[in-house]
């Protein structure tokens, strides 16, 4: 018995992370899996060949997924690689499952079996595999070390012959993960930290790592531990109140996303102009549209006097980390599957039916039938609209 779990090169030639680490690799191997793993899937990791140790490795993708009965991804398959897919192929990773309609219309009609980790329930249990958490704390840190090396301020307070310099300004909007990490990394180099979040329960969160809590006096609690969407009003409060903190700051840093979905538009062109000469902005956000205005994805442009940064792929610039974060969470969520060394799905058990795309050739998560406009690959007896 046993089963074949395959690493294919990522799609994304900028891609550094792997989904495969050696201590991983081990675990695997005991669970009764035959590793294939493609020639150079972990080279950018720093990851070496041997120390992966008993491996088969393939030539190509194809010569991968033929064996496969599992792939393990980070970032979604290319289309020749969903073509090449097997039917019955257990896909697993990072998918964009509401980016591509066509990309998830192939999974299905392939008869891939597609478990998307954006889509992990936000349950206690599921922490453990929750690669948006494990993802986002390393762009946080990325984004804190971005803001420093570009600010024109010494983060901490600096005593010298002649006086005493005082510490940088920071602001971080959005205290997920993401933010939190962010909060924590500028406050151990130094500086002033203020955080800012529409949901009033990270407060503490925000104040327990030293940083003071901007209070705009609105809140938006949302469904799944993300914010609901701001009324007009709200917003106008917010920005009111949010841009005073702002015009103060040296440093703005804002990670406020939702997976799927356009970020919120947070921070204006007018409050960018307000900050001090020199201001940095890092919006984490840029990928997904960005929460400051006039920020461009993969680029660092000015809007007045700040300098706006807006990075892409951040996790990918440190990768040996993040990439044992990421396997790590995969296999937390794939062993639980594993049962005398063959892979079963059992959709009774809600992480796994909650992070499924498609299963046996329909698209069995409802919100991206819906968002996808994927409603005829709705698994037999789903009526339109069903959760």
């Amino acid at each position: 018995m046993g089963f074949v779990l395959g690493i294919p090169v990522s799609a994304d030639p900028a891609e550094r992370r792997t989904p495969i680490v050696p201590d991983v690799a081990t675990k695997l191997r005991a669970l009764g899996a035959t590793l294939v793993i493609q020639d150079g899937a972990t080279d950018r990791a720093h990851i070496t060949p041997h120390s992966l140790g008993e491996v088969t490795w393939a030539r190509s993708t194809d010569e991968v997924l033929a064996a496969a009965d599992v792939v393990w991804t980070i970032g979604p398959p290319s289309p020749e690689t969903v073509a090449a897919l097997r039917p019955g192929t257990v896909l697993i990773g990072t998918l964009a499952p509401f980016a591509d309609p066509d990309r998830v219309r192939a999974l299905a009609t392939g008869g891939v079996n597609a478990f998307a980790m954006e889509l992990l329930p936000r349950i206690s249990r599921a922490q453990s595999m929750d690669v948006l958490s494990s993802q986002g704390a390393v762009a946080g840190y990325q984004c804190a070390l971005i803001a420093a090396a570009r600010c024109p301020k010494f983060f901490p307070m600096l005593t010298y012959a002649a006086g005493t310099v005082r510490p940088a300004r920071v602001l971080v909007i959005g205290a997920g993960v993401a933010g939190l990490q962010a909060i924590a990394t500028a406050k151990r180099l130094g500086a002033i930290v203020e955080g800012y979040d529409v949901r009033p329960e990270t407060k503490e969160q925000i104040e327990s790592l030293g940083a003071k809590f901007v209070d705009t006096g609105v809140s938006a609690v949302g469904e799944g531990g993300y914010a609901r969407e701001l009324t007009e009003a709200e917003k106008g409060t917010q920005e009111a109140k949010l841009g005073k903190a702002i015009a103060q700051s040296d440093v703005l840093i804002t990670t406020a996303a939702v997976p799927g979905k356009q970020a919120p538009l947070i921070v204006s062109e007018m409050m960018v102009k307000a900050m001090r000469p020199g201001a940095v902005v890092v919006d984490m956000a840029a990928e997904q549209g960005g929460n400051v205005a006039g920020t461009v994805a993969g680029s660092e442009v000015r809007v007045g006097s700040a300098h706006v940064v807006g990075p892409i792929n951040l996790p990918s610039r440190m990768p040996v980390h993040a990439s044992e974060m990421f396997a790590k969470n995969l296999f937390n969520f794939t062993a639980p599957m594993v049962t005398e060394g063959t892979l079963a799905i059992d959709t009774t058990d809600e992480v796994i039916a909650g992070t499924a795309l498609t299963l046996g050739g329909a698209v069995v998560h409802p919100l991206a039938r819906q968002v996808l406009g994927l409603e005829d690959l709705a698994p037999q007896g789903t009526q339109e609209g069903d959760a």
